[in-house]
């Protein structure tokens, strides 16, 4: 990953578009009634910033088929789940140190920028627990995609499945009305952390982050089989 452009442009995209996003987005109220609430604000461009997580997952596995440099990888890794555990581990945890720097940042913004009754406290427990599903949703989305690559070994056909499931889908679903509808957006990997989902239909954190968490671990598993049935 390291000796990839992608990386860093997906790297510099992502930290530019969450931060200025959570900068402008806390300057828009000029108050809010809670800190939590303030803070979620200002995270709203992790909402977009997901998209950069999807492309740069998903090209973590996809990038070697096209060139053949996977023979090179199964060569020197001939079992081929610990190889897509190494994968899966090193991008999890960039995605987890690049959304704990930048939610630290948003909720600095936050805090700079809106005026909150006793201020916004980074200790205060709603904002650590608002700040710690942010950052671990994205590590979830992190890893979805590279489980989305495995399976489909596109990276065309797994960013555009990975975009559809996380941004597209829930909110195409949320307004149409209706029972099934409703289930369908609740029941996708959208993100929902606080109090309002990002433009889906709303669960309880632990509902959502539960869905979130199935839909990663169960396309994981599915890739990591799919790995060692195929031919390369």
């Amino acid at each position: 990953m390291r000796s990839v452009r992608a990386t860093w442009w997906c790297t510099g995209i992502y930290l530019l578009t969450v931060g200025a996003a959570g900068w402008l987005a806390a300057a828009s109220p000029d108050s809010s009634s809670r800190a939590d609430i303030a803070v979620q604000t200002a995270l709203t461009g992790f909402g977009f910033g997901q998209l950069v997580l999807v492309v740069l997952g998903v090209l973590s596995v996809t990038s070697e088929f096209p060139s053949g440099s996977v023979l090179v990888s199964l060569t020197a890794v001939p079992r081929r789940t610990r190889l897509l555990v190494a994968k899966t581990v090193v991008v999890t945890a960039w995605c987890l140190l690049l959304s704990a720097v930048l939610a630290v940042v948003c909720a600095l913004a936050a805090r700079t920028l809106t005026a909150v009754p006793g201020g916004v406290q980074l200790a205060d427990p709603d904002v650590l627990r608002l700040l710690g599903l942010q950052v671990a949703a994205a590590g979830l989305v992190g890893l979805l995609s590279v489980a989305l690559g495995a399976v489909l070994r596109s990276t065309a056909g797994a960013v555009g499945l990975g975009v559809a499931l996380v941004f597209v889908l829930p909110p195409a679903f949320a307004p149409a009305g209706g029972d099934v509808a409703e289930r369908v957006s609740q029941a996708l990997p959208a993100l929902r952390v606080g109090q309002d989902a990002f433009l889906a239909v709303g669960t309880t954190w632990p509902v959502g982050m539960a869905i979130l968490v199935a839909w990663a671990v169960g396309t994981w598993i599915a890739g990591a089989a799919l790995l060692e049935r195929r031919d390369v």
